[in-house]
């Protein structure tokens, strides 16, 4: 029971969280549509690069997993290999499922994210604090994928919890900007 209320509180801790944040440490102003800075591009170009290396990172340890384990992801493979999906170990599977999980929950987060920056960098938000939560946000990313990939519970949910901060600070920033 307790751990319901904590899993249904935990979305509201965070927004809360991001609200203060951009209240009283980045300071809301009115939007202003504009070009991007050049440091904002900077972020996103950073923050591109490093979710392509977690992408590429994530994607050869998954073929590293198959071959490890002699698992594949055809039936022309399976049928090549003349083994059969069923002589797979337990332990192979779960691996396997491992890097799947941590694969697709990275891609789910980074649609929100591609969003979010970039309508933030086009609203003229403050240059540090754009460039703190674009790359934090890749980051964050980055550090969730290796402490799944470790089975790093504990480490796993703090940048869990740090990537989806600075989504929900950015945006509640696009948010109170409309509003103010």
């Amino acid at each position: 029971m307790k751990t319901m209320k904590i899993i249904i509180a935990y979305p509201f801790v965070i927004l809360i969280a991001a609200l203060l944040i951009n209240v009283f440490i980045i300071g809301m102003n009115p939007h202003v549509l504009a070009m991007p800075s050049l440091e904002t591009i900077r972020a996103i170009v950073i923050s591109g690069v490093l979710l392509v290396i977690n992408h590429t990172w994530l994607m050869t340890t998954t073929e590293l997993t198959r071959a490890r384990f002699r698992m594949f992801s055809t039936p022309e493979e399976w049928a090549a290999s003349e083994t059969n999906p069923e002589d797979c170990s337990r332990e192979g599977i779960i691996e396997l499922k491992r890097q799947h999980d941590t694969h697709l929950n990275n891609t789910e987060n980074i649609i929100y994210y591609i969003f979010l920056s970039i309508a933030f960098i086009f609203i003229s938000p403050p240059v540090l604090a754009a460039q703190i939560l674009i790359i934090g946000y890749a980051v964050s990313r980055l550090m969730y994928s290796y402490s799944f990939l470790a089975g790093k519970d504990g480490m796993r949910g703090l940048f869990m919890t740090l990537s989806l901060l600075l989504l929900y600070c950015m945006a509640c920033y696009l948010a109170l900007g409309l509003v103010l």
